[in-house]
């Protein structure tokens, strides 16, 4: 049966983990929490891990314990200058653009973020939408609910005619059990999450050639 929805994370996924991009987004959340929030700065890195582990997010945890304002949260850490750590791959924008499947961004971070990003890669107008973390209604992968309201968004009722590329295996696990054909992107090394490991995205059309001009077996 050929795939007919492939869904895309963002972070770390279209862009290289070695760009920094993530690392200072990381840093922001900790500034936040111990800026705006007046957390003991010395706390603030086992309590952003503790929210992450448990929550799938920093942002869920601060939702549920500091009731932050999730658009001023998302403003302040995503606030980067990010033509300083990414730049457009002209061989990846061709890549997505010959896809046969619908392509839908699915991140934990919100649309604006993302709009930047696909802005900076040159990727605007290479897929169908974003699923962001407030069109899933603040739930986040690796929660099942969020992948199936990313599948209701995106029009899918069949996991098995879905693939899902992302640089977490805890966020392609949930996936796989729900029968998403998964790619972890970032190794070579293979994983119990994944279906196929990819150290690039841009290896995608050696790896799944039936993906494009319709060639899907």
């Amino acid at each position: 049966m050929p795939y007919s929805t492939l869904f895309f994370d963002l972070d770390d996924t279209l862009y290289p983990s070695t760009s920094g991009l993530w690392e200072a987004i990381r840093e922001r959340m900790s500034r936040y929490m111990w800026e705006r929030l007046n957390l003991p700065k010395e706390e603030v890195p086992d309590l952003r891990k503790h929210y992450f582990d448990t929550y799938g997010t920093t942002l869920r945890g601060l939702q549920i314990h500091h009731r932050v304002d999730a658009d001023e949260y998302l403003a302040y850490v995503h606030d980067l200058p990010l033509q300083s750590y990414i730049h457009p791959d002209p061989g990846l924008r061709e890549m997505i653009l010959g896809l046969s499947p619908r392509k839908w961004i699915f991140t934990n971070a919100d649309d604006q973020h993302a709009q930047r990003v696909l802005a900076e890669l040159d990727l605007v107008g290479c897929f169908n939408g974003i699923i962001d973390i407030r069109a899933i209604q603040f739930a986040c992968k690796p929660e099942i609910v969020a992948y199936q309201r990313a599948m209701a968004l995106a029009g899918v009722v069949d996991p098995t005619r879905c693939v899902l590329l992302d640089d977490s295996p805890r966020n392609l696990a949930p996936a796989r059990e729900m029968g998403f054909f998964t790619i972890l992107v970032g190794t070579p090394d293979p994983d119990p999450s994944a279906s196929l490991s990819l150290s690039s995205i841009i290896e995608l059309p050696s790896a799944m050639p039936e993906l494009w001009n319709g060639r899907q077996k």
